[in-house]
């Protein structure tokens, strides 16, 4: 009989300072069960910035030091080492589908900053255009802290 493996739960967010909300949700995510994260921040350049472009890898190097040093704050809400780094891509989609396809996740807890009310109504937030991945998805909202 073979050991459980980890969960892992892809945390996706659009800020590398952590919410107190999302901070809450992984602690409170991790007293569940035996759960890895893997958090990915989305990258801060303006999304017309092409990918090979200066200020798109300029921006996420300052968004890595900013996440490197909220780190040790994650994991220790998160019971555990926290794997995290910042996408050169800004399109959550895009940096979702690519870590999904690349690693294995079990869930994905996204906080992004919320969709616009049109979006939601015709059903093209992101959480249901992550629907078709079959993955479960929870929003956490950045002033949810518990």
């Amino acid at each position: 009989m073979s050991e459980p493996r980890t969960h892992r739960i892809l945390v996706v967010t659009d800020k590398a300072d952590p919410t107190p909300g999302l901070v809450a949700a992984m602690r409170q995510r991790a007293g569940s069960g035996d759960v890895q994260f893997r958090l990915i921040v989305l990258n801060p350049a303006r999304a017309e910035v092409h990918l090979l472009h200066p200020e798109r890898h300029d921006k996420a190097s300052e968004a890595e030091e900013v996440l490197l040093r909220a780190l040790p704050g994650l994991e220790a809400a998160a019971g555990g080492p926290v794997i995290g780094s910042v996408s050169v891509r800004n399109d959550p989609m895009d940096a979702i589908e690519e870590t999904v396809f690349s690693e294995p996740i079990d869930e994905i807890m996204l906080a992004p900053l919320p969709a616009h009310h049109v979006a939601t109504w015709l059903h093209q937030d992101l959480e249901h255009r992550l629907s078709h991945l079959g993955i479960p998805v929870t929003v956490v909202h950045p002033d949810a802290a518990s």
